[in-house]
């Protein structure tokens, strides 16, 4: 049974060495957020939030036994790479020279390929000042890893702050052109992990285009309108009442949403709001802000009951909603899309802001 630590008392990150995880590393404030961290795939295992009684609950899932984050649970709360998302057939030119990845998921490379970055162990050291408390994480990948080009060296940090946000911040620099595109995996259910599935949540997403995909999840190549579609989320929508199954044709194999947002065609690097999820029940409210240009949203439609959660409730269909800020899937081979090209000299930077609070 994982153990599942309180709401944190205070001071420095907290380091247990656990062969089956790497490192478990907890920091948080007092009343305030609680995180435990993982140094096996850099993944965010738990995160306790008060609710509007001041009660804290864990809303991040995660499996009951650590085998299964490198089986049917692998992306729960990792940091994946070197490219989040799909890339078609796990191939691409960068620089008129044709790379093959490694690939998985129908012949795609998703999340980084076979052997990407959530699962690695990587090496971890404490942040702790008076307003944030947390940890940086860092990894280095050869040149050729799991086919992409260029030694890449990679940082995130995992901070919390007194004021209720938890900040996760991307670096990463290369000796040769390749391509990057980091996120957060974590699923989050607001009524606390166990609790049931999220169809109660309302979710709002800010954006005005989406990029339909294929059966196999593969964008098709254009940003459509959200406008009349069941994909404009610029109101708050509950997700019991989105409609039972997208534009994905037949065969996709589950309901509900697992599309990429388009927040900022233009990215400047700005932070803006991307979105925000509300559990009526609890009042926790979460908003999801980046510098990314886009947003996955995956509503955990595949979910089986095959992973059983800390609180040892099998997961099914539901159980969490993915908000993944990105580049968009399959960039490496649309170059109308938002670059994620990183040459030597450039530093690969990105930052998301997760902001908890209280809403009746």
């Amino acid at each position: 049974m994982n153990p599942s630590p309180p709401p944190f008392a205070g001071g420095p990150p907290v380091c247990r060495p656990d062969p089956a995880v790497g490192e478990r590393w907890t920091f948080g404030f007092p009343d305030g957020l609680t995180a435990e961290v993982h140094t096996h795939g850099a993944r965010i295992h738990g995160l306790w939030v008060p609710d509007r009684h001041g009660d804290a609950a864990d809303v991040v899932l995660a499996p009951r036994d650590p085998a299964e984050s490198t089986a049917a649970a692998r992306y729960f709360g990792a940091t994946v790479g070197r490219y989040a998302n799909r890339i078609a057939h796990g191939r691409f030119t960068l620089d008129g020279k044709p790379y093959q990845l490694t690939t998985q998921e129908n012949g795609h490379c998703l999340h980084g390929g076979r052997d990407g970055f959530d699962t690695r162990i990587w090496e971890a050291e404490s942040v702790h000042t008076p307003e944030r408390t947390g940890v940086l994480l860092h990894l280095h990948s050869p040149d050729g890893d799991q086919g992409f080009p260029g030694n890449l060296d990679v940082t995130v940090s995992c901070l919390i702050g007194r004021n209720g946000e938890l900040t996760l911040s991307y670096a990463a620099v290369t000796d040769a052109a390749t391509v990057v595109n980091l996120t957060n995996h974590a699923y989050f259910n607001l009524e606390g992990e166990g609790a049931g599935d999220v169809l109660g949540h309302e979710l709002t997403v800010d954006a005005s285009h989406y990029t339909p995909v294929g059966h196999d999840l593969i964008p098709q190549g254009e940003h459509r309108p959200v406008s009349g579609t069941a994909f404009d989320l610029r109101r708050p929508l509950k997700l019991a009442e989105a409609p039972a199954r997208t534009d994905r044709r037949p065969g996709a194999g589950d309901a509900g949403y697992d599309h990429n947002f388009v927040l900022a065609p233009d990215s400047d690097g700005t932070l803006r709001r991307a979105a925000a999820l509300h559990a009526p029940t609890t009042g926790r409210w979460m908003e999801v802000l980046t510098t990314e240009p886009g947003l996955q949203v995956y509503t955990g439609g595949q979910f089986d009951g095959t992973v059983v959660g800390k609180s040892g409730a099998p997961y099914r269909a539901g159980a969490g909603i993915a908000l993944e800020t990105q580049h968009f899937p399959d960039s490496p081979n649309r170059p109308g899309d938002p670059s994620t090209v990183l040459r030597p000299g450039d530093e690969y930077r990105s930052r998301t802001v997760l902001r908890f609070g209280i809403r009746d």
